[in-house]
């Protein structure tokens, strides 16, 4: 049985057009495509959808992306940009099997974790006719700062910025410097490094939620970039951290957040005597006791000290169905697909006739395809406190409850 070419001659039968100089099999796959990724998701959710999502930590790091799918290519010339693996999650969550709270607001959230920034600390005083200072976060180990899903998306790469190698680079067009292409308005900074310039006016350094690739002996660098008084950033100094050939290095332009060592050269000269002061987000490392779902990032708390296994109870994002003959998972879909795609076609071409003709048969589909899922929810009796569905509580000393 092969599904995709059914499918397809299903549409055809609905829409009336037997010919594919009409109507392409190319154009009817983007159809398919859209019904399949977009609207089902929307519509109704699936068990068959249902999975598991699950990822090692990285010590120290405590903001995860959601991840994305690649960039596909159908036949002809459309493709299917980034798009996210998971509809979303259901708010179960564990770590090292251990059951803890996932937020989607973030005022409960940082209610309980409060994500309490360190003052302004001054860490040296600033000398005349020196712009390269070797610094010391008063607080650390530091949390880093992070990129979101919006940077990584406009950065042409599904993967995350755990190492700089990762992002595609770009030359400035000014200086022709090697950048990575990721606005700032991406960044969520993490360390700030903020003095006063001969002129009167604040310079303010961040880090970049880039870090360095090659790190050795668990330390975590990352890249610092430059902020003007009133918010921009200079074309010379985006990021901080990166040389003419696309190189860096461990000991120009970057925090490590694990001894809280800075090394800045800093793009105008200080005021000679004023102080330079930093300030930083601290957590003390553990092991992690709360999930925060918000803007397409996962957020930990307190950071994990070691790797630890996450895993969550997610509803998958159907892939494209592309030109692979293994790309539907559901055959029991196969009539639903069609009628869904043809629905979308025969209104997108003005043929109000049969659309309504066809739209009774479509909904039948649905409440079909609707009532397998149906029988899997209801074949399980709700919990109550009599039922045997409770178990035992999960609040080994505390974790789980959310207890600071």
């Amino acid at each position: 049985m092969q599904l995709l070419k059914d499918i397809i001659t299903y549409v055809r039968r609905i829409v009336k057009t037997p010919s594919n100089d009409a109507l392409s099999d190319a154009l009817i796959i983007d159809y398919i495509n859209r019904f399949w990724m977009i609207d089902i998701q929307a519509r109704a959710q699936f068990f068959d959808f249902k999975t598991k999502y699950q990822f090692e930590t990285i010590p120290q790091i405590c903001d995860y992306n959601m991840p994305m799918y690649q960039i596909q290519t159908e036949p002809g010339p459309q493709n299917i940009s980034f798009y996210p693996v998971y509809q979303g999650f259901t708010g179960t969550s564990y770590v090292n099997g251990i059951q803890i709270p996932m937020y989607v607001q973030r005022d409960a959230f940082y209610k309980i974790w409060p994500n309490y920034l360190q003052s302004l600390n001054p860490v040296a005083t600033a000398v005349a006719s020196q712009t390269t200072y070797n610094l010391t976060a008063p607080f650390f180990p530091a949390i880093p700062g992070h990129v979101d899903m919006t940077g990584i998306v406009y950065a042409n790469t599904a993967n995350d910025p755990i190492f700089a190698s990762s992002i595609p680079q770009i030359a400035d067009p000014v200086t022709s410097v090697v950048r990575p292409s990721i606005p700032y308005s991406s960044i969520y900074p993490g360390v700030y490094i903020t003095y006063q310039n001969e002129n009167g006016s604040t310079t303010t350094i961040s880090d970049s939620g880039i870090y360095l690739s090659g790190n050795t002996g668990g330390q975590l660098y990352g890249l610092l970039i430059a902020t003007q008084s009133d918010g921009t950033i200079p074309v010379s100094s985006y990021p901080f951290n990166y040389l003419p050939l696309g190189t860096y290095s461990t000991t120009s332009n970057t925090i490590n957040y694990i001894t809280g060592e800075i090394n800045v050269t800093f793009p105008s000269q200080p005021q000679p005597g004023s102080d330079i002061q930093v300030q930083s987000y601290y957590y003390q490392n553990g092991i992690p006791r709360a999930i925060l779902q918000y803007n397409n990032v996962l957020t930990i708390r307190p950071p994990p000290e070691i790797p630890y296994l996450i895993e969550l109870d997610a509803y998958l994002t159907p892939a494209a169905f592309l030109s692979s003959e293994q790309a539907i998972q559901f055959g029991y879909m196969c009539e639903y697909i069609a009628r869904g795609a043809a629905r979308k076609i025969l209104s997108d071409t003005g043929d109000v006739e049969q659309f309504n003709f066809y739209e009774p048969l479509f909904k039948e589909q649905e409440t079909l395809v609707w009532k397998r899922s149906q029988r899997i929810f209801t074949s399980q009796r709700t919990g109550t406190i009599f039922s045997e569905l409770q178990g035992p509580q999960s609040n080994i000393q505390g974790v789980g409850s959310g207890a600071t």
